[in-house]
């Protein structure tokens, strides 16, 4: 775990900070552009039409991703509490559990003297500060497919191609958002004995998490957790290899790589869900709000797969033009 990747001074700027989620995150949306534009000059596509949606889905992304976390992980009252009385709110990551001073607590945390604990100081704007982490991956992906929609109907382009072209790119993308996760100590997984536990440092969220819950005590290690970040991160990584170099090769028809990358995402995040641990919404009393979005995706990824679609039909010759 390593949420600061950098911290160095300049003169006249003062300190330059490389948070690890935000500069992972960076990276994948970078390349993810990188990835379109160049493909996007062998479908004779205009590349300035490809740089402006990525740009734009980019904003949109983070802002649909950044709503759905506000309000579905489980957060919103924290956020409200920041706000209102941020004695309520954990501390979730102070460097102890019981303090005196502020300066015991770490970070800019303040000290609640009559109960002993750390609390966060009051901050209204807590909900946008993206560089902290809180993302959701299916709230960004919903607000940049509506902006794309909206802007290939605009420069009449058919939306279908632009979404075969992205599709790839959006899971290589995901490849660095979550090593970001991981270096964050976000999106952690549960309890585990076997060889691919691992533990994040004492007075991390995953710790804190374990120390409330009466698993472990004061100043111990915690108990070894999977590591779901890497699960998805590397599962994204041969998604891609799998998309790109199979599959697109062998596209049937428009939005048949961007089924194809939907579906099996959603499976993947499905299976990924099971073992994760972290605070975030569930519906219907044991599915998450991701793998319920995936259910959805996979039926919206068949009709993309195997619809009818109407510019194959127009390309390919009828029997009686052939005669």
């Amino acid at each position: 775990m390593k949420p600061l990747l950098w911290k160095f001074t300049l003169p006249l700027l003062g300190d330059i900070t490389f948070p690890a989620y935000f500069t992972f995150l960076t990276l994948g949306l970078l390349f993810a552009a990188i990835l379109t534009v160049r493909e996007a000059r062998k479908l004779d596509l205009d590349t300035d039409d490809i740089i402006d949606i990525n740009l734009y889905m980019t904003i949109f992304g983070v802002i649909g991703s950044r709503i759905l976390h506000v309000f579905v992980d489980g957060h919103f009252q924290d956020y409200v509490n920041l706000c209102i009385d941020p004695l309520k709110v954990p501390a979730i990551d102070a460097l102890v559990t019981h303090c005196n001073v502020a300066k015991e607590c770490g970070y800019d945390y303040l000290c609640d003297t009559a109960r002993h604990v750390c609390y966060p100081p009051r901050d209204c704007f807590a909900w946008a500060k993206l560089w902290r982490g809180g993302l959701v991956y299916y709230g960004g992906l919903i607000m940049a497919t509506a902006y794309a929609v909206y802007f290939t109907r605009k420069a009449k382009i058919r939306f279908l191609r632009v979404a075969d072209l992205a599709a790839p790119a959006i899971l290589l993308g995901l490849f660095f958002g979550r090593l970001g996760c991981y270096l964050n100590g976000c999106c952690y997984g549960k309890i585990t004995h076997s060889l691919l536990g691992i533990r994040f440092p004492i007075g991390s969220s995953p710790w804190r998490v374990q120390y409330e819950a009466h698993r472990i005590l004061a100043g111990q290690p915690m108990l070894p957790v999977h590591p779901t970040q890497l699960y998805e991160s590397l599962g994204c990584l041969l998604l891609f290899a799998l998309t790109y170099f199979v599959i697109r090769p062998r596209k049937r028809q428009e939005g048949f790589i961007g089924g194809a990358c939907l579906a099996l995402y959603a499976i993947l995040r499905i299976v990924v869900e099971i073992w994760r641990d972290d605070e975030r919404g569930v519906l219907l009393g044991f599915l998450s709000t991701s793998q319920i979005i995936s259910l959805l995706g996979l039926v919206l990824a068949a009709w993309l797969m195997f619809r009818k679609d109407p510019y194959q039909v127009a390309a390919t010759p009828s029997p009686a033009s052939l005669t």
